[in-house]
């Protein structure tokens, strides 16, 4: 018998209902604290931020911002990157990690994405459709995940609510409880998303990730996550434990 995303979790994990309390209290404190609401970062196209949001997979921000600037540098349109010999977008994004890979990958998205609009590399079409159709539309392009479809609905000009959950968010909400220890970062999108308002629009998800996102990287750290001055810390299992040793 199949197992559900709910069954991952351990038997003491919170009934869904406090689960969905306890996601808001962490949108409210944490958005306090982070200085919500937060200006969108991104003024891309959808099909920019697609390209982008490939090229920062597992990378940091300062390194995949400059593989897209020299992206867009070397070939200014996206016709370019599809039809250019596939070691010279290799090149052009060396700074992200894994240009080997992502370069080809790039270029597969490209040309199935000329197969199936009929050569006009444009998604803007995906801001009328219902949010889950616009996300399985794009994960059904060669290596787009949730994060990346996410992304690209959410940071671009569609302005579109959908949670990306990048590891910041996903450790955060893991050691308050939101999700199983075992859940692991692709699975955690259906899980987190499903605990907020289904009526919250594009610019309380993007706070709601961008504060548990600051979370992970100013308090909640990966290593000797600082608990002591945590304003979840009445409501972390993890903390409490961590302060107890």
């Amino acid at each position: 018998m199949a197992t559900s995303a709910a069954d991952s979790r351990p038997s003491s994990t919170p009934a869904l209902p406090e689960l969905r309390e306890l996601a808001l209290l962490a949108h409210e404190r944490l958005g306090k604290l982070y200085g919500a609401p937060f200006r969108f970062f991104s003024v891309k196209d959808p099909l920019s931020e697609l390209i982008s949001a490939v090229l920062s997979h597992r990378t940091r921000n300062a390194d995949s911002h400059r593989a897209y600037q020299q992206l867009t540098a070397r070939f200014p349109r996206w016709e370019q990157v599809r039809d250019a010999p596939v070691a010279e977008v290799e090149a052009a994004i060396s700074p992200c990690t894994w240009p080997e890979q992502k370069a080809p990958r790039l270029q597969a998205i490209l040309r199935e994405l000329t197969t199936r609009l009929d050569g006009q590399l444009d998604l803007q079409f995906l801001g009328e459709q219902p949010v889950p159709e616009a996300r399985a539309w794009l994960e059904s392009l060669p290596g787009v995940g949730p994060k990346t479809s996410a992304a690209t609905l959410l940071f671009s000009t569609l302005r579109r609510p959908a949670m990306p959950v990048d590891s910041h968010h996903h450790r955060v909400a893991q050691r308050l409880g939101l999700i199983g220890p075992k859940v692991g970062t692709e699975a955690a999108h259906a899980l987190l998303e499903a605990l907020l308002p289904p009526d919250w629009d594009a610019q309380q998800v993007y706070d709601h990730h961008e504060a548990l996102m600051f979370h992970g990287q100013k308090c909640c750290y990966f290593h000797s996550p600082a608990c002591g001055r945590c304003v979840m810390l009445d409501v972390c299992p993890y903390g409490q434990r961590v302060l107890k040793r």
